[in-house]
């Protein structure tokens, strides 16, 4: 159901354009609606931007039921920041082939640099609404004491680390050459390393990816689209984002009645991720969507401490470079457990029947390149929290000392977080930051201690 799609304008009531902004400046927003509607973005007159009511910054209210299926806005393709439509398009165009890198991000950050520095850029009104690329708090942005004291277990200040490199090694390697070949466009003084880092946090929290088809080898590009990126984000979202050869449009996905806020989703996110992408959690229980991670090289480590002899911890060396040649594990990767039972399932379960295998089922596999018939096998069965107690024992256990090791990577107990998460006074007294980890840590551990009992 569509419905009458209205162009963007302020209330001429002056009440009613205060409420929209809430002591922002309406000016701002102003020009910034009037941008819009040079552009061709179409809003539902049922919803309105504002920063009053929402969970975040800027965001948008329903101001009259909006029902499934409507129209929330529409955005030509022309509208879209990327490095299609920036006025330095076809100078980025003209060297793509020497902007390639592994990200595939340059090319739009590159864009990103030139048109925020750029006073007259006609993309200003569309900067003016961005929060402030100073107040962005990914944890790339805190120090790394910090981040170890607050997130060692959780995966996230590995992959911040590798971010952080690969940024400095584009930048270096990449974007600064090219700028100096281009000094009449660009000025290393002014665009620094540490503003392209904090472009590529805010390309991270609020660029949107069109889908590729499965034949497609590369990715599509990251794009910024205006006013779908003001939308807050929860796990149970109310709109989605639709592509089309023409247009952009912000679907209610159900109905949304009057005064409930529009939210967006980033996809199905665990807490870690969202904060590592987008520096902000969903308090638990709120992220349907969280996941623990038990560390591949865990479960290769709880392997061979059950090892009772040096011939048996060389079986185990032996099976698990079996597994990696079958491309199953490997030193970087992980099982991912959700709320309701393993996400990795395959991997997994092949990973804990190979390492239980006795030496002579082992050596009948291995003949068999991995294919063993087996009437009791359990390699068809979906490793929920329903049929966890089914594995074999010595899976089982197996699974249960991965989860002990993990557990003992995290800088507090369960225990700990608990007395902080049901303890509102305490809780109050914790910095943002500390908050934030504390919903990252707690969530991971919750979906850990499940997966241990159900392995007792």
């Amino acid at each position: 159901m569509e419905s009458a799609a209205k162009r963007l304008k302020l209330s001429d009531d002056a009440e009613d354009k205060q409420s929209l902004v809430d002591g922002d400046s309406i000016e701002t927003l102003s020009e910034f609606l009037e941008w819009c509607e040079r552009m061709g973005l179409k809003l539902n007159a049922k919803v309105c931007i504002t920063t009053k009511g929402t969970v975040a910054n800027y965001g948008m209210i329903a101001r009259e039921t909006v029902e499934a299926g409507e129209t929330v806005f529409s955005i030509p393709r022309s509208a879209l920041l990327s490095q299609y439509t920036t006025s330095i398009s076809s100078l980025v165009k003209k060297n793509q082939a020497s902007l390639k890198s592994d990200s595939g991000w340059v090319p739009l950050l590159l864009s990103l640099l030139y048109e925020y520095t750029k006073g007259d850029s006609c993309w200003q009104p569309y900067f003016s609404l961005w929060p402030d690329l100073g107040s962005t708090d990914h944890p790339m942005f805190w120090s790394k004491d910090d981040r170890v004291r607050l997130l060692q277990g959780t995966g996230v200040p590995e992959v911040v680390e590798k971010d952080l490199a690969n940024i400095h090694l584009e930048y270096s390697s990449i974007v600064l050459p090219f700028m100096r070949l281009h000094p009449n466009i660009f000025d290393p003084k002014i665009h620094t390393l540490e503003l392209y880092k904090k472009l590529v946090a805010f390309v991270m929290a609020y660029s949107f990816q069109e889908s590729t088809d499965e034949d497609d080898e590369q990715p599509n590009t990251p794009v910024m689209v205006p006013v779908a990126d003001m939308l807050n984000h929860v796990s149970k979202h109310n709109v989605q984002l639709e592509f089309s050869s023409m247009c952009l449009r912000m679907v209610a996905t159900q109905c949304i009645t009057g005064g409930q806020e529009v939210f967006n989703t980033y996809g199905q996110m665990a807490n870690w991720q969202l904060l590592h992408m987008y520096g902000f959690v969903e308090p638990y229980p709120g992220n349907i969507n969280d996941t623990a991670d038990i560390q591949m090289m865990t479960v290769h480590e709880a392997a061979l401490q059950g090892a009772k002899s040096e011939q048996e911890h060389q079986l185990v060396l032996e099976k698990w470079d079996f597994l990696c040649q079958l491309e199953l594990v490997n030193e970087g990767g992980a099982f991912v457990i959700g709320l309701q039972g393993v996400l990795t399932e395959e991997e997994l379960l092949a990973t804990l029947k190979v390492l239980c295998m006795s030496s002579e089922e082992f050596r009948e596999h291995k003949k068999n390149d991995g294919w063993l018939e087996d009437a009791d096998d359990k390699d068809d069965m979906l490793l929920s929290n329903e049929t966890i107690r089914e594995l074999h024992e010595s899976w089982k256990k197996l699974l249960h000392n991965s989860i002990v090791l993990t557990q003992q990577a995290y800088i507090s107990d369960l225990a700990a977080d608990q007395c902080l998460i049901d303890d509102p006074v305490a809780y109050s007294k914790l910095s943002h930051r500390e908050q934030q980890a504390l919903q990252v840590r707690y969530g991971q551990k919750k979906i850990l201690q499940q997966l241990l009992q159900l392995t007792s």
